[in-house]
């Protein structure tokens, strides 16, 4: 047995101050560590090798008090309920009760655009994420569509993901099949510009799967200056996982 106690594999979990701590191994890691997970909400403790998983578990509880205040900083969880409203897209959207099948309405007289949908609780919620995965299809291949024209790169079939580590992934076609991008569809409550340069970034990478100067000069040319894009996105992007929760 390890002399920091239990022994644990890859992937085991426990619990840290009321936070949920993952255990993982990276065989490139130099020492053991603690990373924040801010879309999860959890901590991960990172060990060399799976002989030094418990003293990555023993340096989390070690830890407790620096993990809890981590934990406080995060947005506070935003449950999908009716009566709030969200910015879709940089625009407010807002959620109603109803019955039958969920529906989107467009703004009109006034009134910002509706989701309204029937259920409670997570009934609610999903059917709210699936009217905002619709739209985010909609939006984010409308933008995909166009700026593969603008780059000439050939058309690329666009999937919507919830995915918690990135915003959007692409995938080069292969063998005549076309290439694939997969965006988040919690771009859906970032502003339209945000979300628009995600859709440069990932058309970028069907000229350059890297992030070398010349990548960044596609996007550049797809957007104009994106920096401000990015830190948004590293500064708000918890709160958009926030959602749901």
């Amino acid at each position: 047995m390890s002399p920091f106690g239990k022994a644990f594999t890859d992937g085991d979990r426990l619990e840290v101050a009321g936070t949920p701590v993952t255990l993982k191994v990276n065989r490139r890691a130099r020492r053991v560590s603690l990373r924040l997970d801010r879309t999860r909400r959890e901590i991960v403790a990172t060990a060399p090798s799976p002989r030094r998983l418990s003293e990555a578990a023993a340096f989390a509880r070690e830890r407790a008090h620096w993990i809890a205040e981590r934990i406080a900083e995060l947005p506070e969880a935003q449950p999908l309920a009716p009566g709030l409203t969200l910015e879709v897209f940089g625009e407010p959207v807002r959620l109603e009760q109803g019955s039958g099948r969920a529906k989107w309405l467009p703004a009109a007289d006034g009134e910002p655009a509706r989701i309204i949908a029937m259920g409670e609780g997570e009934g609610y919620a999903r059917a709210v994420i699936l009217m905002l995965k619709r739209r985010a299809a909609a939006v984010l291949g409308e933008r995909t569509e166009a700026y593969s024209a603008m780059l000439d790169a050939g058309p690329a079939k666009v999937t919507i993901m919830d995915a918690t580590g990135r915003w959007g992934s692409c995938r080069p076609g292969v063998k005549g099949a076309p290439a694939s991008i997969r965006y988040s569809w919690r771009l859906a409550l970032a502003p339209f510009e945000v979300a628009d340069y995600v859709a440069a970034h990932e058309c970028a990478h069907l000229k350059e799967l890297n992030h070398s100067p010349r990548f960044w000069a596609h996007v550049k040319a797809l957007v104009g200056e994106h920096r401000a894009h990015r830190a948004w996105l590293r500064a708000e992007g918890a709160s958009l996982h926030a959602f749901g929760r």
